[in-house]
């Protein structure tokens, strides 16, 4: 019967914590419906007059920061566990792949060194908005994120999990090492 029992227990614990979770809170096709109602809502409004207001953001852009935004608001908080693959736990580069595929149907390789190959190089002056940026952090350790502004960009830290950083923070300006367009 005690047997039984924590047979049962041990059979529960396993099923709840073996790929039950579902990445992303609102599906793709809710999303991208969503996006196009902002779009045309958007559209419609007419611009205030305002002092010198920053660059406007072209229709694609601005439905990349949404998705960008919104793979944020899903994953924020997630704690970084090397090798980990959801939101028990991710890496940087499987982080990078999540989002690339899940929000712009992206395909990208699992790890950091591969994904630094893809799409086509920037020069840092040029970062923009859904690049990818790469950092050397050790001597055989480098970290990916991808830019959600000109100055800030999404990553899966090893001390804070999935969060937001400043390219200029003294930190990552340092460890640096290059740009890549995948988009």
């Amino acid at each position: 019967m005690i047997r039984n029992l924590s047979l049962i227990l041990l059979f529960g614990i396993l099923a709840s914590s073996c790929g039950m979770v579902k990445r992303g809170t609102i599906p793709w096709e809710e999303r991208k419906k969503k996006e196009t109602i902002q779009a045309a809502i958007a559209a419609t409004k007419v611009p205030a007059t305002e002092p010198e207001k920053p660059a406007r953001l072209s229709r694609g852009e601005r439905a990349i920061k949404s998705s960008l935004d919104q793979a944020f608001k899903d994953w924020k908080g997630v704690p970084y566990v090397l090798g980990g693959t959801g939101y028990n736990g991710v890496d940087c580069s499987s982080f990078m792949q999540i989002v690339f595929a899940d929000y712009f149907e992206i395909d990208l390789p699992r790890n950091t060194r591969e994904q630094m190959k893809e799409g086509s190089s920037v020069k840092r002056n040029k970062i923009k908005l859904g690049d990818m940026v790469f950092f050397k952090t050790g001597r055989d350790s480098y970290h990916v994120g991808v830019m959600i502004n000109n100055e800030q960009f999404l990553h899966a830290s090893t001390s804070s999990g999935v969060m937001v950083s400043g390219l200029q923070d003294r930190y990552w300006a340092d460890a640096y090492l290059t740009t890549r367009r995948i988009m």
